[in-house]
């Protein structure tokens, strides 16, 4: 029996076993978690005398730390000291005892899988399974003759093979194809955890392929951040190890992930385990990666993460000590001359933060460095003010050339979202024709449609589309779907412009010193009146320089200097970019100064901010009609209505 058949008869045990019982969106809290301790039950049956025998001999010896020889006894990383097979549960006659068995051979399982069913809540079930009646009727199901959940093949009596094994890449895919299922069925909430599978396999492809040629046979590294199912960790596995393959190369792969929803959580460890990556298994973390970094010491050859974007991270920030007490150093670096550098976001939004994260974990002293892909939504690419976090993380990235390429994914893609989505692709090992510079992709309009929409989800990446992306990063070339940008074109300064204030009663002649100046203001606002302007102090000795507020004046039958009291109702800003040739001074004197020449800035006050723009690079203004077709329409209007206005006036 194939994988796909076997996920079906699994996925059809939920309708003839927990329909009405069960609403359809809750089946897989049954489902999933019984999938995963058939699948370890039947890997485990030819050892479990082995394990049994060994259980009780180091009891009697009275040995208390007994992981290690159980596991070593069942040949696997994990194992169950129970009594009882699952298959053993089919033949107990009450409800109650079988609960009692039944309980008592999930209490048998080793503690990484016990953490699983935990994370699942599955015992919570029980109850409403016996309860029910449906517990003994689960159990049979899934113990079914007629399907193999082992990977050992079933015998008939002449010895012949009557189904096959079921080996742990197979029942990895069984169970993928059920959490597919399940998301799909529960497809509001699904984009929470799950990335489709074209989206993930155009991330790998873009992570993996610019280095294909440069893989060695070794030890590599991969992690996710916010890995919720493992979907990501699966497919870069995969390429990864295909890329090896065709360049000749042997490769031990070691997957790293953390996520927070404890349901997720127990889906990706398990999907390990039915692997038979039980390492890899101990190395997915559980909490929050921002505020409980499961893995601060270990850095990363490939990362890959679609983290959760639009949510809240205040409970994180509070937990690391607010703003002022930020001291997490993935969080707060040393960048521009600046020791403390932040990179703290909104409380309101933390994606970017997620970015931060993984850069932090880039291996520095390897050939290849670490290679990132994430997904984000739009706001990353522009929100935050000069100065802020959101801006910092851009400025942090793009100054240390670590940006390679964006791509404009096609709206529609994900399964809880009709958003624009974007797939940031980084590295600290850039190719030689890329460094300074990134690329952006505008790949909106590859796509091709769905059959059955998925939620939000009506399009999809075909395997030609995620070429078509692929080919157009490799090409590195200006067309209409690829533009190439030197670093600074992100880049600008924030300039605060200053204006005078005017108030009414004073002679704009004179210098007022600081304390008529306060004495005037104070009076404007009682009597809410308006100009002339008012001056400060006279500064004797010093320059003129109108754009920085120093205008040239007599004050007494002496030339000297003057400055302007601001006027905050009248303050503005500006944007200049990087790429201005003469500076934020000459910008200031041909854009600002011809239009409000008492106009200043103050240039201890000026900010440095990056943002992305890809509306402006890639927008095509739709050409306006000619006065043919103009006309042609309104002939057409006219025709139609001929007479009309005779009827109604006729009427009236």
């Amino acid at each position: 029996m194939s994988s796909l058949n076997i996920s079906s008869f699994i996925w059809s045990i939920a309708d003839d076993v927990l329909r009405d019982v069960y609403v359809r969106g809750k089946y897989r809290d049954v489902i999933l978690p019984m999938t995963v301790i058939r699948r370890l039950d039947a890997v485990l049956e030819p050892t479990k005398g082995a394990v049994l025998a060994m259980k009780a001999q180091m009891d009697e010896a009275g040995v208390t730390n007994q992981d290690a020889a159980l596991r070593q006894a069942s040949g696997e990383a994990f194992y169950n000291t129970s009594p009882f097979r699952l298959r053993d549960l089919t033949s107990r006659g009450r409800n109650q005892q079988l609960r009692a068995d039944f309980e008592a051979y999930l209490d048998g399982f080793s503690p990484n899988v016990q953490e699983v069913l935990d994370k699942f809540k599955f015992r919570n079930q029980v109850p409403t399974l016996v309860d029910t009646g449906r517990l003994g009727f689960l159990v049979e199901k899934f113990c079914d003759p007629a399907v193999n959940l082992s990977p050992h093949p079933v015998l008939n009596e002449t010895g012949s093979i009557r189904l096959e094994g079921l080996d742990n890449h197979a029942m990895g895919t069984v169970f993928e194809e059920l959490i597919r299922r399940f998301n799909e069925e529960n497809n509001e909430e699904a984009g929470e955890h799950f990335t489709p599978r074209d989206v993930v396999q155009l991330m790998a492809n873009l992570v993996f392929l610019p280095v294909a040629e440069e893989i060695r046979s070794g030890t590599y590294l991969v992690y996710d951040g916010a890995c919720g199912t493992g979907g990501m960790l699966t497919v870069a596995e995969a390429t990864l190890t295909q890329l090896a393959k065709d360049q000749g190369k042997e490769v031990s792969i070691h997957l790293y992930g953390q996520e927070v929803n404890p349901e997720t959580y127990a889906i990706s460890k398990a999907d390990l385990l039915l692997k038979g990556e039980g390492s890899g298994a101990d190395n997915i973390g559980f909490g929050s990666t921002l505020a409980n970094d499961a893995f601060p010491a270990h850095e990363f050859d490939f990362m890959l993460s679609n983290p959760p974007y639009g949510k809240s991270w205040k409970s994180d920030l509070d937990h690391m000590g607010g703003r002022s007490g930020m001291i997490d150093t993935r969080f707060v670096v040393e960048h521009g001359g600046e020791p403390d550098f932040s990179l703290v976001t909104r409380s309101s939004d933390g994606q970017m933060l997620f970015l931060a994260n993984m850069l932090s974990k880039m291996k520095r002293d390897t050939p290849l460095g670490s290679r990132v892909a994430e997904v984000h939504n739009g706001s990353s690419l522009f929100t935050g003010d000069a100065g802020q976090g959101e801006s910092n993380i851009r400025r942090w990235i793009i100054e240390n050339d670590w940006l390679e390429a964006i791509v404009a994914l096609p709206l529609n893609t994900f399964y809880n979202t009709g958003i624009a989505t974007y797939v940031w692709v980084c590295s600290n090992r850039k190719a030689a024709h890329r460094r300074g510079k990134v690329q952006l992709i505008n790949a909106t309009q590859w796509h091709r449609p769905l059959r059955k929409n998925l939620g939000s989800k009506n399009c999809e990446l075909s395997e030609e589309d995620i070429r078509r992306i692929c080919n157009a990063f490799f090409a590195f070339n200006e067309t209409d779907q690829s533009k190439i940008f030197p670093n600074e074109a992100f880049g600008y300064w924030k300039v605060i412009v200053e204006r005078p204030l005017r108030l009414e009663g004073i002679d704009p002649e004179r210098a007022h010193t600081a304390k008529e100046i306060k004495a005037l203001r104070e009076e404007h606002e009682r009597s809410e009146t308006a100009p002339p302007v008012i001056r400060k102090v006279h500064n004797a000795g010093v320059e003129a320089d109108p754009v920085r507020g120093l205008f040239s004046a007599s004050v007494k039958g002496r030339p000297g200097v003057v400055e302007y009291e601001p006027d905050v109702d009248l303050r503005d800003t500006e944007q200049v970019p990087l790429l201005e040739e003469c500076g934020v001074e000459d910008f200031l004197r041909r854009e600002v100064l011809p239009y409000a020449p008492d106009a200043w800035y103050n240039p201890d006050s000026v900010k440095l901010g990056y943002e992305i723009s890809f509306t402006r690079h890639f927008y095509k203004p739709q050409p306006l009609r000619s006065l043919e077709e103009i006309r042609a329409d309104i002939l057409a209007l006219e025709h139609e209505t001929d007479g009309l206005l005779v009827q109604i006036v006729g009427e009236a």
